[in-house]
Order: C-alpha cells, then sequence, then structure tokens
C-alpha cells in the first residue's frame, strides 16, 4: 500500500530521512567501529597498566642531536604513537602549521565567555600545542616529547563518562579543539581548511528530498572494493536510486554531491569490522590502491548529470563484461588444451594387473581399426577447431582488455580533470584489530620524497615503500588514514602565504617573540648537556691509565727477539741490538697479520700491532706501540734486557710531539681495548647460548651487536663477523619468545606472569635494533614471526584473565619504535690475559664450526 502524507508528515519524514541517513553516514565511519575493536578491553579501563622500561634514552647527548636539515620526531610517551603520526601530518601543513604558532585567545572577554560555556580546556592544550610545534620548528634536538599535550588530551576522557577510548576518538578531540580555539575568529580558518560540504539528494517512500551537510574526516569503507574510487563511489550512492529519474516509483535511496570540498580532504578508511560469530573486533588486511593524485570531479553536484551518464554506462560496460567472460570461460572449458592430437600409447608393464586382462582388449569401448585417411580427417578437423577456438579467445581477451580501458579513460577527458586533489599524508596501522602501532608517510615538496615519521625515527622513505605498508595484504599494516590537498593551492604546503620556511629548517627567527625565546632557552638546556658531557668524558679520559697499560703485551716476543739480537749487543752494543731486535719482531708480527685463518685463531687478539696492520693504521702508530713494549719495565729482569729497554726509552723522549698526534693514537688504542671488550661479549654470549641460558646470552649478545657495529662502521676488519653475531641474537630472541608463548598457554598465573615478563623486559625492548636502518630481511621475519605468534592468540577462546593479559601486552609487542638505544647497563667483563682470552674464544668459534647453528 501506498503511505499517503500531508505537508507536515512529509517534512518530519524527511527530517527522520535525513537523521537515519546521518547516523548511518556516521556508522560508516571509523569512530564507531573503532569503538567496537575496544569492546574486549571495556572492563579494563581501571587496569594499572604498567611497563617495564628497559630501553631509555642515550645517555650520550651527541645521540640525539638534530642532523642538519632533518625534520623533528616525536618521542612515544607511551601508546601514543598515533598521536605522533596525526600531529606530524598536521604540522606538515605549512597554513596549518601557521595557524597554531601565531595563535592567541582574542580578548578577555572571550576567555570569559569560554569559561562559562565550559569550554576552556583547549586553552592549555593549544598552550602546549604551540610549544611543541615551536620545537618542531627550531630545536636542535633529534626529537622532543609531547607528553604535556598528550595528557591534556588524556585527561579530557578521564573525567568523561566513557571508560575506554579509541584512537579516532582522541583524534576527533583534537580536531575539536583546534575548531574551538578558533570559533571567536569572524571566519574559523580550522573549519575554511578541514569542511566541505555535500548535498544530499534522496528519495523516500518515492519522495524527493535535497539537504546540504557539514563534512570533516569523509568516512569510507573498505571491504570489497579494490581502489578508492571504488569506495567513493559506493559511498556516494546509498540504496535504490531509480526513483529519482522516474515520477512513480516507492524505492528509497539518496546519493551524495560534493558542493564544496575543503582545502584538505581527508578519508577515514574503515579497516575493522565486528564479528558476530566470534564476538570480537578484526582488522580487514584486504589490498585498497589509492593514488597520489586525486580527480574529485566525478563526485561534485556540478557535474551530477554527466556523472550519471558515464555511470550508466559503466554499469552497461560492467554488465557486458560479465557476459564477455562468461564466454570465455566457456572457451577455456573446451580450449586447445582439451583439443589435443591423438598421441601413440605406451605399453606400460604392470605385474599385479596385467595378466587379468587379454593383452589386446581395450579398457572402454574404442574402435577397433582406423585407416591412416580417416586420420589424417580427424587430426584437419580438430587442428581447425583449435585454430577457431584460439581465435575466439584472443577476440574475446581482445573485446575484454578494451572495456577495461574504456572504463579506465571514462573519467579522462578534460573537463573531468578540473579538481585535483595530492596525496599529502598517509597514516598507517601495523597489527590486529584491539593491537597496533601506527606511523605516517608524508609528502616534502621541497625535496620531493616521501618521509617516513615513525615516532622519534625520521627517515627518507620511497612511493615504493609507501605502496607495500599503505596498500594493504603485506603483513599486517595497512593505510587507515588519507589526506589530499587541493593541487591548485599549493601555500598549504610550500608556506607562500606561511610566515614560515620549510619545517625541516630551523626557522627560529620566523617565530613570534614568546616562542622564539622558548626554543632559545631549550636550546642552551641541551647546549649545556652537550658541553658537560664532553666534559666529563676529557676527565674520564684523563683519569684513564695510559692505552697501553690495558693491553697485555706480547713480552715473550720482545724477548725473543732480544735474544736473536744477542750476536749484535756484544759486537756493536745496546743500540745496535736495539735496531735488530725491533725489526725481528715487526717482522714476526707482520708474518701473523699476512697469515689466512679461521675464526677460531683470530691472530688481531695476539697483537694490537697485528690487529693495526689489519686494518691499515699509520705507520707512525705502529712504531710507536711497538716502541712502548720495548720501553716496558718488565724487561729489566738482566743487563742485556736492561740496555735494550733504556734505548728504546731513549727514543721514546726523542719523538717529536707535533710528529705524532696523540689523539690519534689513543683512538687507534681504544679500538683496539672495544675489540677485545666485544670479543669477551661475543665469547660469554655464545658459551651461554651454547648452555641453553638464553636470558643470559641475549644480554651479552645485545651489547656485542652493538659494539662490533660500531667498529665495522670504521673499517671491514676492526669487527666481528657481523651477520654470525646477528643470528644468534636473533635465535635467542626466538628461542625465549617460543618459551614465553609456552608459558603463556599453560595458563598458570606465575607461569604466564613469568612469559611475559620475558617479552616486557627482554624481547620487546630488544625488537627495535632487529628493526634498526638496513636490518637484515632474516631479522624483519623474524620480527614478524614472533608477532604473529601472539597475534594468533586472538581467535582463541581463552580466559578471561588471560585476555586482559593479551590485551595489555600486545599494544607493547606491535607499537615498537625503530628509535635504536640501549641497556640501563652491560654486564660486567671479567679480564683475561692475552694467552687465556686467545684459547678460550678459539674453543667457542671451533665448537661452532663442528655444531653449525640452525640456518646457518
Amino acid at each position: 500500500d501506498v503511505l499517503h502524507l500531508t505537508g507536515d508528515d512529509l517534512q518530519r519524514a524527511i527530517a527522520l530521512s535525513l537523521e537515519e541517513s546521518s547516523r548511518a553516514f556516521r556508522e560508516t565511519g571509523i569512530t564507531d567501529e573503532e569503538q567496537a575493536i575496544t569492546s574486549i578491553a571495556e572492563n579494563k579501563a581501571s587496569l594499572k597498566r604498567t611497563h617495564t622500561e628497559v630501553w631509555s634514552d642515550s645517555p650520550n647527548p651527541h645521540d640525539r642531536k638534530r642532523q642538519e636539515n632533518c625534520p623533528v620526531g616525536l618521542k612515544n610517551v607511551g601508546n601514543t604513537c598515533w598521536f605522533s603520526a596525526v600531529i606530524q601530518s598536521l604540522f606538515n601543513l605549512l597554513e596549518f602549521q601557521r595557524l597554531v604558532l601565531h595563535y592567541s585567545p582574542n580578548t578577555p572577554v572571550d576567555l570569559f565567555v569560554c569559561a562559562i560555556l565550559q569550554e576552556h580546556r583547549y586553552l592549555p592544550f593549544m598552550r602546549e600545542l604551540r610549544h611543541l610545534f615551536s620545537l618542531m620548528v627550531g630545536s636542535k634536538r633529534k626529537y622532543v616529547d609531547p607528553s604535556r599535550a598528550v595528557e591534556i588530551l588524556k585527561d579530557a576522557f578521564k573525567s568523561s563518562d566513557s571508560q575506554q577510548q579509541d584512537v579516532s576518538e582522541f583524534t576527533h578531540k583534537l580536531l575539536d579543539w583546534l575548531e574551538d580555539a578558533f570559533q571567536l575568529k569572524p571566519k574559523n580558518p580550522m573549519v575554511e581548511l578541514f569542511y566541505g560540504r555535500f548535498l544530499a539528494v534522496g528519495v523516500l517512500e518515492g519522495k524527493k528530498f535535497e539537504n546540504s551537510e557539514m563534512f570533516g574526516q569523509y568516512p569510507l569503507q573498505v571491504n570489497g572494493f579494490k581502489d578508492l574510487h571504488e569506495c567513493l563511489e559506493a559511498a556516494m550512492i546509498e540504496g535504490e536510486i531509480e526513483s529519482l529519474h522516474s515520477e512513480n516509483c516507492a524505492k528509497s535511496g539518496q546519493e551524495h554531491w560534493f558542493t564544496e570540498l575543503p582545502p584538505v580532504l581527508t578519508f577515514e578508511l574503515s579497516r575493522f569490522e565486528f564479528n558476530q560469530a566470534l564476538g570480537r573486533p578484526e582488522k580487514i588486511h584486504n589490498k585498497l590502491e589509492f593514488p597520489s593524485l586525486l580527480y574529485m570531479d566525478r563526485y561534485m553536484d556540478r557535474n551530477r548529470d554527466i556523472t550519471r551518464i558515464k555511470r550508466e554506462e559503466i554499469r552497461r560496460l560492467k554488465e557486458h563484461l560479465t557476459l564477455l567472460q562468461q564466454r570465455l570461460e566457456s572457451a577455456a572449458d573446451q580450449g586447445p588444451s582439451n583439443a589435443t592430437e591423438p598421441q601413440q600409447r605406451v605399453a606400460v608393464h604392470k605385474p599385479f594387473t596385467q595378466s587379468r586382462l587379454p593383452p589386446d582388449l581395450p579398457m572402454h569401448p574404442a574402435p577397433r581399426h582406423i585407416t591412416e585417411e580417416e586420420l589424417r580427417v580427424l587430426e584437419g578437423c580438430l587442428q581447425r577447431w583449435r585454430t577457431e577456438v584460439e581465435n575466439d579467445t584472443r577476440d574475446l581477451q581482445a573485446s575484454i582488455s578494451r572495456i577495461h580501458r574504456t572504463m579506465e579513460l571514462m573519467y579522462s577527458d578534460k573537463s573531468m580533470m578540473q579538481v585535483p586533489y595530492r596525496l599529502h599524508a598517509v597514516l598507517v596501522h601495523e597489527g590486529q584489530a584491539n593491537a597496533g602501532h601506527y606511523w605516517a608517510y608524508i609528502h616534502d615538496p621541497h625535496h620531493r620524497c616521501w618521509m617516513k615519521y615513525n615516532d622519534v625515527s625520521v627517515t627518507k622513505s620511497s612511493w615504493e615503500e609507501l605502496v607495500r605498508d599503505s596498500f594493504g595484504g603485506y603483513r599486517n599494516a595497512s593505510a587507515y588514514c588519507l589526506m589530499y590537498i587541493n593541487g591548485k593551492k599549493p601555500f598549504l604546503i610550500e608556506g607562500e602565504r606561511c610566515h614560515l620556511a620549510s619545517p625541516a629548517l630551523s626557522g627560529l627567527d620566523k617565530l613570534p617573540a614568546d616562542l622564539k625565546e622558548y626554543v632559545m632557552e631549550d636550546n642552551q638546556l641541551f647546549d649545556k648537556e652537550l658541553e658537560e658531557w664532553d666534559a666529563m668524558q676529557a676527565r674520564k679520559a684523563r683519569q684513564e691509565t695510559p692505552a697501553t697499560a690495558m693491553l697485555t703485551p706480547n713480552m715473550q716476543g720482545v724477548i725473543m727477539a732480544i735474544g736473536k739480537a744477542g750476536s749484535v749487543y756484544d759486537k756493536s752494543g745496546p743500540e745496535a741490538a736495539f735496531f735488530k731486535a725491533f725489526k725481528v719482531e715487526y717482522a714476526r708480527l707482520l708474518r701473523l697479520a699476512q697469515e689466512d685463518t679461521a675464526p677460531e685463531n683470530d691472530r688481531r687478539l695476539q697483537h694490537a700491532i697485528v690487529y693495526f696492520l689489519h686494518n691499515q693504521a699509520p705507520k707512525r702508530i705502529l712504531e710507536r706501540t711497538l716502541l712502548m713494549q720495548f720501553a716496558d719495565r718488565n724487561l729489566g729482569f738482566d743487563e742485556r734486557c736492561r740496555s735494550v729497554m733504556k734505548v728504546a726509552r731513549a727514543k721514546l723522549d726523542l719523538i717529536n710531539p707535533d710528529e705524532l698526534n696523540m689523539e690519534e693514537y689513543e683512538m687507534w688504542h681504544q679500538d683496539y681495548r672495544n675489540f677485545r671488550e666485544t670479543t669477551i661479549f661475543l665469547m660469554i654470549g655464545l658459551e651461554l647460548f651454547q648452555k641453553r641460558s638464553y636470558v643470559e646470552a641475549l644480554r651479552y649478545l645485545v651489547y656485542c651487536y652493538q659494539y662490533n657495529k660500531e667498529l665495522l662502521s670504521k673499517g671491514l676488519y676492526r669487527g666481528h663477523d657481523e651477520e654470525l653475531i646477528a643470528h644468534y641474537r636473533r635465535e635467542c630472541l626466538l628461542k625465549l619468545n617460543e618459551h614465553a608463548a609456552s608459558l603463556f598457554e599453560s595458563g598458570d598465573e606465575s607461569e604466564v606472569n613469568t612469559g611475559l615478563g620475558i617479552m616486557n623486559e627482554l624481547v620487546v625492548p630488544c625488537l627495535p635494533l632487529l628493526l634498526a636502518d638496513e636490518a637484515e630481511e632474516r631479522d624483519m621475519a623474524a620480527v614478524e614471526d614472533m608477532r604473529n605468534r601472539w597475534c594468533s592468540y586472538l581467535g582463541q577462546e581463552m580466559e578471561s584473565h588471560l585476555q586482559e593479559k593479551l590485551t595489555d601486552f600486545l599494544p607493547k609487542l606491535l607499537d615498537c619504535s625503530t628509535e635504536v638505544r640501549s641497556f640501563h647497563d652491560p654486564p660486567k667483563l671479567p679480564s683475561y690475559s692475552t694467552l687465556e682470552l686467545c684459547e678460550r674464544f678459539g674453543r667457542v668459534m671451533a665448537s661452532l664450526s663442528r655444531t653449525p647453528a640452525d640456518g646457518r
């Protein structure tokens, strides 16, 4: 039956339709779905979350010093990588940056009004955001701390009635406060920057209506679509819309047409859905492509008529395409692969079955005889049929390709390429539905490249890396938010209307006076920290014993060399004997350096000069080092050695300090001390690994790898085999991860806590080392294996207390910054003589060659 409405009834129906439409529109966004994501943890809002901070900022401030022209990162202050991704994307909009930096409340009256309306909480937030942005512009630090701004944002939710808030709600609160901060301006610049309008053209039970609505972040469903245009097409049409083109139709539906697009157009990609059967949220990992240049003409209200024509044409083409594909599949079923020519049968001897049937009787009824002429006719027919099928297949494939090409070019005419939007930022989520890590790819228009903003780490990237991490379908990473900017308004990112230069430059002189002073004070504090560190290192250097005293000299070689020079001593005296012994010992060490030995016989451990020769140390360093050994007081046990020692000391006194750079000399010996320490770390770590003491082994191997990496950065032969150390470090982590997972699976409270303690205190803090720049693919794969091991529990039934612990732990495992830091305290190393170190290191290395590790 058709319901006849009065004028008032019609208005109420339209209003109801718009309300439902608006609600449905909001429900397609990420906000409500991400709220569903947190349903698992709704009862755990009051649960105290603890995180054992094994890692800390590097004590050396030079490691935290900003490199020239490099953007400033943001420190992750506790599962806040989402804040870093959002803020960096906004900060790199220079028009937005200018608005924040030059923000100030208009008048005391404005403040009074805000206080009455209880909307004044954004004021302290804006103050902290201005401070944060000013540091991101002009700080000398590699990264800065956003804690104050984050805490104000979090406090707003703590005082609300809701128990658990999701990332999207924090983001919307951030944008709401930014909008409120400028609400008393004649024109709110935040609204002008981020908000647009669309026209809802609707039909409710045959009655047409139009309504204009404002939008900010535009939500798009991902599931079931292959690219951004498909998502947009689906979002612009809801329900049946045939009634828009006919007068007597009772169907309902609506279309959306943009009447005004914002300068910054943001799409929220809904990659989460609630699985009713399992009672939990799931992430959609499907691949979704999006372009770097997006033309929005087809969605504009002014192009409504032409777009409808093109949509109808595409619909017809798709129907035709479906028919062609069905014909192609049918042809494939009967195609050349099945139209094979008769082949000669080969007799196969089957000892268990052949005797049961006459050898000349076929298994199925078949012609007993075929003439040569009949065979030729049959072959000709089959060949002709095969050719016809192949031609039909090619024609079908060509037709299908033409239709695809026609659809691709449907909107490529000039009239539909007048509203360009360029991709500015992609916000990425890695992980599962209720746990993950966030980072952002942001385009740098000045250097024409993509930059990856991953908490404290800001690195140069590429479109290929962005595609791999953002399109989805690759591991667990995919884009959840796309930020496009109007291609005809370059001032948004290029600063044509801004008072600031590129965000990669300091720009101190272009900051407002109060912020300039604020940044200068912070930079002075950092300069003071650098000075104090340098002074402390200088004091330590002065207090340390000389380099040669730290070494264990090979005194036996020196004594033997003096013994070989005995006849020269008797004939020509101590000085000639010294020169002879010096040459003999140097020749011996040179032969050691030239030997090609196995790793267990590393000659570099036997003498510093062998190490120096391997690394092409200057001749003056070699000579002074050997001279110091001949001048050692321990040689004074007989008259001949004492005489040679005195000559060596006299030679030392004659060395011109200007000719020998003592800093360079100390540097070489410090490197050798570091090499010996690295060797001890490796030796003990491998011994512990072989004893299956993986917790202790990991601590030694982590430091071994880091120290060895520093040595290798100076030269190929400064340290040990990096792949060897990386392998055993990786194996330790994998074994600890597996052990911790087995403890978790036991369900026993004590064992579960022990397992999670291993993960929090050892495994999780080490993951950034495996994911550092230029990381080995095997290290990256190991990290992914460890994460997937724990993520696999998300789909399993478990007791509520285990679910709580898992939900608390997973963000720490997945929210892993790539900033490389170190443990608080390295293990204390015992001292070894050269002989002890060589023998013990040789034994452990030889045992590795006898029992190679898995995967090597």
